[in-house]
């Protein structure tokens, strides 16, 4: 992804340099088309808990739960609900079947899927590069009792949808590559050698300078000890917003795609 994120960025912009393509950016207003699949009664998520997601999306992204404010903001444009067992709960076999029939809009609108995904795997999620191979498969799936107020004691306030969401706006793990360069690809994001679990006031696990970065939303500690993204993150995003998700891009139907899973 990121040779091929690199040569997009020099292409359109004449520069790979994320702070100067970020700046043209600017802000961004990402539309959500919101799918609730259920499985009659279960799973059937009211529109007043679906707006609660989006309001932790937006507190998340815009820097009011302590972090740096992204520059991205949600809007929900619609919300629908398909009873369908089989979709419901196995949401990861059955993923192109629901997704061809319910993803709405283009490679800029988020189209976000709740179902029993289950307490081991919350959500998963597509990479923007993805869009481009296979649009059908792009968006973001999460249990319906990760948003805020499920059942999911430790993972009930939103922050699935807020991890899972990073991913689809190019972030990766705060752990990822260990304590090896280039990490995650963030210069503010302290090198972490694995994910947080539970609720560490502070880990150090890279000989590198900066503690293990275990409140970002990005690692994996309980959803009352994530509250920040970093500046860096922020610039990220609309760099990788820019180069895939912005006007122009287009879908190639030739190739197959991935998706990815976002474990938390």
């Amino acid at each position: 992804m990121e040779r091929e994120l690199r040569a997009r960025l020099r292409a359109r912009f004449g520069t790979s340099d994320p702070g100067a393509v970020a700046r043209r950016a600017g802000s961004i207003t990402v539309p959500v088309h919101v799918h609730v699949l259920t499985d009659g009664k279960a799973g059937a998520l009211t529109d007043a808990a679906v707006q609660r997601q989006a309001d932790a999306l937006n507190a998340a992204y815009g820097g009011r739960d302590g972090g740096a404010d992204t520059g991205v903001a949600f809007r929900v444009a619609s919300i629908d609900r398909t009873d369908r067992r089989r979709w419901f709960r196995d949401p990861q076999r059955f993923e192109q079947q629901y997704k061809r029939v319910l993803r709405k809009g283009g490679a800029g609108t988020l189209n976000l899927y709740t179902a029993a995904v289950g307490s081991d795997v919350l959500g998963f999620s597509s990479f923007p590069e993805d869009y481009r191979r296979q649009p059908v498969l792009d968006g973001v799936v999460v249990d319906y009792r990760s948003v805020p107020g499920g059942a999911f004691r430790h993972f009930d306030r939103g922050m699935t949808a807020v991890h899972e969401t990073g991913h689809w706006l190019g972030l990766y793990h705060t752990f990822e590559n260990g304590c090896e360069p280039p990490g995650d690809e963030v210069d503010d994001t302290p090198y972490e050698a694995g994910p947080a679990e539970g609720c560490p006031v502070a880990k150090d696990t890279c000989p590198e300078p900066g503690g293990d970065p275990v409140h970002n939303f990005m690692d994996y500690a309980w959803d009352e000890c994530m509250h920040e993204f970093t500046a860096g993150q922020g610039r990220r995003v609309r760099t990788v917003w820019a180069a895939y998700r912005a006007g122009g891009t287009r879908p190639d139907r030739r190739l197959g795609a991935r998706s990815v899973g976002g474990a938390r």
